[in-house]
């Protein structure tokens, strides 16, 4: 097992792997972590998962300050099947106390309500104290998924406040926050913070998203194939790149977060524009975690029509997206 690498908020590895999504909404269950998720990922040479995680898997139905211990251990072994693997664990709050990019909103709202900020910052405490004594190179916070629909400087008040609060637990902790309109706009208002940034990977969204009714896709949106449409890998460097690199200049590290495209967008095309997107990150330097490892969007069990798919341990592996991302 290769040992990990050791982080720093300036300059971040390239961790490369998924997203993990056991704990990603109640709606799909609260499910425990799959530990031959860690040892597959390991086992094709990945060194990373984000786990995108809703506070409500580990909060009572009526207090969100009262935690779930059962949950929580849950949250607990992931982190140990990442040290015994050989892999870098990154915990977002997907949903936080206030606020989700996703449906159902928030009854509180995270930017305005005094309430809100204070248990998202009572949440991240808890999980700093509890983890204390894991080391930056084995485990990272991710602040919040995707902040939308807020401008920068609301947006700032609340992450330096969770910030805060980490530090009050644990003075240095590796924390990474998501970029603005959905992950997109560096955050340069937290450059002085001493903290990572995470950007996205679905530009553009005719290609990630093809009939992805959820992300407002419709029949006037381009017919996927790439490149196309004054879309190419220069495009894709001077649009999704060169804004984080004036953030890396400032001494931030860069990750990218998610990526991947709908099960609905031809394998064709999806094995084309992927490879320009990781080519770019290889540039760049920058590491990168897939939406999702199984699923629509992921190389396990993800329903493509036009996949020759491969037996893998009971599930339905895509070879070409898996060989395609190792090589990069």
């Amino acid at each position: 097992m290769t040992a990990l690498p050791e982080p720093s908020a300036k300059v971040l590895p390239r961790w490369r792997g998924f997203n993990l999504l056991e704990k990603f909404t109640t709606a799909r269950g609260n499910r425990p972590f799959v530990e031959d998720d860690f040892r597959w990922i390991a086992d094709w040479g990945f060194n990373f998962v984000r786990l995108p995680m809703d506070y409500r898997t580990w909060t009572s139905p009526d207090d969100w300050r009262r935690f779930n211990e059962g949950c929580l251990r849950e949250i607990d072994v992931a982190i140990g099947y990442g040290r015994k693997h050989g892999i870098h664990v990154n915990l977002n709050f997907h949903r936080g106390p206030g606020y989700c990019v996703n449906p159902p909103k928030e009854t509180k709202d995270l930017w305005t309500d005094p309430e809100a900020l204070e248990v998202f910052c009572l949440h991240w405490a808890t999980f700093a104290h509890r983890y204390r004594d894991r080391p930056n190179r084995e485990l990272s916070f991710d602040l919040l998924n995707e902040p939308a629909n807020v401008e920068n400087p609301a947006y700032a008040r609340v992450a330096r406040a969770a910030v805060e609060a980490i530090r009050r637990e644990d003075p240095n902790r590796l924390v990474i926050s998501d970029g603005t309109q959905w992950g997109n706009r560096p955050v340069h208002e937290l450059a002085d913070l001493g903290i990572a940034q995470s950007t996205r990977g679905y530009a553009p969204m005719w290609i990630s998203h093809h009939q992805a009714n959820w992300a407002g896709w419709n029949e006037s949106w381009p017919k996927p194939a790439w490149p196309q449409e004054g879309w190419d890998r220069a495009r894709l460097w001077k649009e999704q790149i060169e804004p984080w690199q004036a953030l890396e200049a400032k001494g931030v590290g860069v990750h990218v977060g998610e990526w991947g495209a709908f099960n609905k967008t031809p394998h064709k095309a999806v094995l084309a524009w992927a490879e320009d997107c990781l080519a770019n990150w290889r540039a760049a330097d920058w590491g990168w975690s897939m939406w999702e490892f199984r699923g629509a969007f992921g190389i396990l069990d993800s329903g493509r029509t036009d996949v020759a798919y491969e037996d893998f341990q009971g599930h339905q592996l895509d070879r070409a997206l898996l060989d395609l991302l190792r090589k990069y």
